[in-house]
């Protein structure tokens, strides 16, 4: 999917402190459709308020819902959270989740898919991102983006089954790689690769990407001279027109 060179445009990205499970959990909870610095001030106010996630478990919806109140859907994020931390915490009173590294990835994303609110993107975040280091793809909607344009997946493919679709083609990545791969392709979606405007003269992948491809074959449409019909043209226009 021209990783390599992708990695070579933008530059081999770092790989930041991971959370607990727990912690990414409830980081991924709030960031669907939020700009990163957005959900990730909000995740720094929940912690600060709650350092303890019991705490966090038994809050108000709407006092959690004040406190995330600059993300996308706070309300719906709000509750489905609330919901799913007091399930984890029925189950696991300590909140520690590190027993999901002793299942397979797939078990352990359908563990986590069973709690409210809890899609393939939050539950591959949980399991890569964190220190469990699992390897699950994390497909947003940048990433899911450039796949479909890239013509790897179907225009109607969802999250999961972009997911699924990486990992049957890298069965042997670790969580690093395919962190690395997440961050790239996230970067050209936001950069290059964008809902608004695809730049795919300057994109990296672009030569073996279908949208691309199709964009070199569109016919580029020429202006007709700008000829006042009620007079018609005048002899210097004539001239330069091709018989």
């Amino acid at each position: 999917m021209g990783a390599r060179a992708t990695e070579i445009f933008f530059g081999r990205p770092a790989r930041v402190s991971a959370r607990t499970p727990i912690g990414q959990l409830v980081k991924s909870s709030i960031s669907n459709r939020t700009l990163d610095e957005v959900s990730l001030a909000a995740y720094q106010r929940l912690v600060e308020t709650y350092p303890e996630w019991p705490a966090l478990a038994a809050a108000s919806t709407g006092d959690v819902e004040a406190l995330i109140g600059d993300v996308t859907f706070p309300d719906v994020k709000a509750r489905h959270l609330g919901d799913a931390l007091r399930v984890i915490g029925v189950r696991h009173p300590d909140f520690n989740l590190d027993f999901l590294g002793c299942l397979s990835v797939a078990e352990a994303l359908a563990w986590l898919e069973r709690l409210p609110g809890v899609g393939r993107k939050i539950s591959a975040s949980t399991l890569n991102f964190s220190t469990l280091e699992m390897p699950a793809f994390v497909v947003d909607t940048h990433v899911l983006r450039v796949l479909s344009r890239y013509g790897f997946v179907r225009n109607t493919a969802d999250t999961r089954t972009a997911c699924d679709a990486v990992m049957a083609a890298s069965p042997r990545w670790g969580a690093a790689e395919l962190a690395e791969l997440h961050i790239l392709m996230k970067s050209l979606g936001q950069t290059i690769c964008r809902y608004d405007h695809a730049r795919c003269p300057d994109c990296p992948i672009g030569q073996h990407c279908k949208t691309a491809a199709a964009s070199a074959r569109r016919p580029v449409r020429v202006r007709a001279p700008n000829v006042d019909r009620r007079q018609g043209p005048t002899r210097e226009q004539r001239s330069g027109w091709k018989e």
